[in-house]
């Protein structure tokens, strides 16, 4: 007898337990009807892929969440639908290497960062040249060079 109550009750548990973590996909919409975004909720938290929009339905972000977090590689863009960033994410914070464009989908700088702060190089562009590197530790500029040359030279960076 004992044994088949404890049987009922774990198949009862896992039932509870299927129900409560099953995922949607769950629309959301603007006043006008336009789709505002659309992606997983589990358990009450957006996860994996989703996708926002302007009013003017063009793609205003997309990427994955974890646990409500921005979550791996995103896009963002303007509201014309022009690319403006790109670039990884942990737990809710920019990590790793970022790039970011100009209105005409122009690269103008990438940057390394860690925790949200840049951490590391940020290399700057104009006209699909590299300009000017800078460098940062924990969000504050630590070095700068205006020449190229002497940022490759400084950095032992020959192949780059």
């Amino acid at each position: 007898m004992r044994s088949i109550q404890y049987s009922i009750f774990s198949i009862i548990f896992f039932l509870a337990l299927n129900i409560h973590a099953q995922k949607e996909y769950q629309k959301n919409y603007f006043d006008n009807g336009n789709l505002q975004s659309e992606g997983w909720i589990q358990n009450g938290q957006k996860t994996d892929y989703w996708k926002f929009y302007y009013k003017n339905g063009n793609t205003e972000k997309e990427g994955h969440f974890n646990n409500s977090n921005l979550d791996k590689y995103w896009y963002f863009y303007y509201e014309n639908g022009v690319k403006n960033s790109q670039g990884y994410f942990a737990n809710g914070k920019k990590n790793d290497w970022w790039i970011f464009y100009d209105s005409n989908e122009q690269i103008t700088h990438k940057s390394q960062f860690k925790n949200n702060l840049k951490n590391g190089y940020c290399l700057c562009y104009k006209n699909k040249k590299m300009i000017k590197a800078e460098k940062y530790k924990d969000g504050q500029k630590i070095r700068e060079w205006t020449n190229v040359k002497s940022f490759k030279k400084d950095n032992n960076l020959f192949d780059f």
